[in-house]
């Protein structure tokens, strides 16, 4: 994807104003329940830094909790396979797929999956994928991708909804969100009774144990993984931590940064493919471990930070630039600052430079991230790179040179007329402004010339 494009699909989204108006309403809900999760905590900066310092000790030791991970995972009794990139991910996820000659798989909330474009994948070996989770079956019956990392379908309105599920299923043209909602529930529920393969993302993989853990609020994760005899994870290999006591802090960090609740609603542990004696759960588990440009990210002494990221969706709702132009605009997995912050190692700078520069700095993800990313630090050492890497526009060297002198010289500003500013920066009221603005007008004489007329 191009700047240029990407500035052109922003233009047009910034100025829908039923677009604002959807995402407004749905995003202020979120910061109102929000506010209230976080005021339950007596010290939430005490939560923040105990949360932030056991992300850091992960990649401080990385290595040695991945495989401390490995090892009793697998003494569980899963099978743990390690993907360097979405092609191998998807080529293992493929070969279990016509191993169990798998004609239905379910799936859980998981923007990993994302990244392999999994959905698409399974139709390709003739094997319907369906997205569990209410939000990403709305998207997927709509043909769409999440729009954002928490709430997928954030950005269409209970008449939308009703709309869509009218044309699609037939239901009637102004149902309610209760009852489309019992509708989904009573299609899935044959849905998990019929399925061969279940397939979960993990919001933490704990080293000690070799557990998977799954966070949701809607209990489809647990059904997708109760009846199917295959349960697949895809997991980032940033999802660890160290031990399992510590699952009571980030659980709850997590869910009022997140959400607004005290606690989301199923936390829920899996341990491997049922053994003897037991009833339920799947026959085998693959816990699939997935790279796809994380070390990249670890490598990079100033980005490494943005792998203590919980995927809470708190930086989405804060930030100025993702509620003006949408999750659509940026056309990655991960939208917004995180995914501004990462997307550049994960798909490359060359294409995806650009998104380092859709943020004002303004500093509001920073201070709303649970774990403590210095998301502007690592956005302003982005757009170094892109410029070292010469992936700016020439026009723009052009300007920041001419910039750079005028700026060297004493009055150097002063030295150029009112008019000829103004005649500089009229392109600007036909491009980046956008129709609704005007570049301001520019004096005839600076403010130190005319301080000198007045002495």
């Amino acid at each position: 994807m191009s700047g240029k494009q990407f500035h052109k699909d922003a233009n047009a989204i910034a100025f829908d104003l039923r677009h604002r108006k959807t995402i407004d309403f749905n995003i202020g809900r979120y910061d109102a329940a929000v506010a209230k999760g976080k005021a339950r905590y007596r010290d939430l900066e005490t939560a923040r830094n105990a949360a932030a310092a056991i992300k850091r000790e992960v990649l401080a030791n990385w290595e040695k909790y991945l495989l401390e991970f490995e090892d009793n995972c697998t003494a569980g009794g899963s099978t743990v396979l390690w993907a360097r990139n979405s092609k191998e991910a998807g080529d293992m996820i493929r070969t279990i797929i016509r191993a169990e000659n798998a004609r239905l798989i379910v799936k859980s909330k998981s923007m990993t999956t994302e990244e392999i474009e999994l959905n698409q994948l399974a139709r390709e070996e003739g094997c319907e994928s369906l997205e569990t989770d209410l939000g990403e079956f709305i998207v997927q019956v709509a043909g769409e991708k999440p729009y954002h990392i928490v709430t997928p379908a954030m950005h269409k309105s209970k008449e939308d909804i009703a709309a869509l599920f009218h044309e699609k299923f037939g239901t009637p043209a102004h149902e309610g969100p209760v009852e489309l909602t019992r509708y989904v529930r009573e299609l899935l529920r044959k849905k998990y009774i019929q399925a061969d393969i279940g397939i979960t993302g993990a919001n933490f993989l704990v080293a000690e144990t070799g557990s998977v853990s799954v966070t949701e609020n809607e209990g489809n994760a647990l059904l997708s993984t109760a009846f199917p005899k295959i349960h697949i994870v895809l997991a980032g290999i940033e999802k660890l931590i160290p031990r399992l006591e510590q699952l009571g802090l980030l659980y709850q960090v997590l869910a009022s940064h997140g959400t607004g609740q005290q606690i989301t609603a199923y936390n829920t542990l899996f341990n491997g493919p049922r053994r003897d004696g037991e009833t339920g759960g799947p026959e085998k588990t693959y816990v699939i471990l997935l790279d796809n440009g994380r070390t990249k990210v670890y490598a990079d002494d100033e980005s490494w930070e943005a792998l203590a990221c919980i995927r809470c969706g708190a930086c989405l709702n804060a930030c100025p630039v993702y509620k003006t132009i949408g999750g659509y605009t940026y056309n990655t997995t991960y939208s917004g600052p995180i995914g501004s912050v990462l997307t550049p190692f994960l798909k490359g700078f060359k294409d995806f430079s650009h998104l380092s520069f859709a943020s004002t700095l303004c500093g509001k993800c920073v201070e709303v991230c649970p774990v403590k990313i210095p998301l502007t630090d690592i956005l302003l050492s982005n757009r170094r790179k892109a410029v070292e890497q010469g992936l700016r526009p020439a026009a723009e060297k052009l300007v920041m040179k001419g910039y750079q002198y005028l700026a060297s010289q004493p009055g150097g500003f002063s030295k150029v007329s009112g008019n000829i500013k103004n005649i500089v920066t009229l392109p600007l009221n036909y491009s980046g402004w956008g129709p609704q603005r005007v570049m301001p007008g520019f004096a005839k004489e600076s403010f130190s010339q005319q301080m000198k007329k007045k002495k």
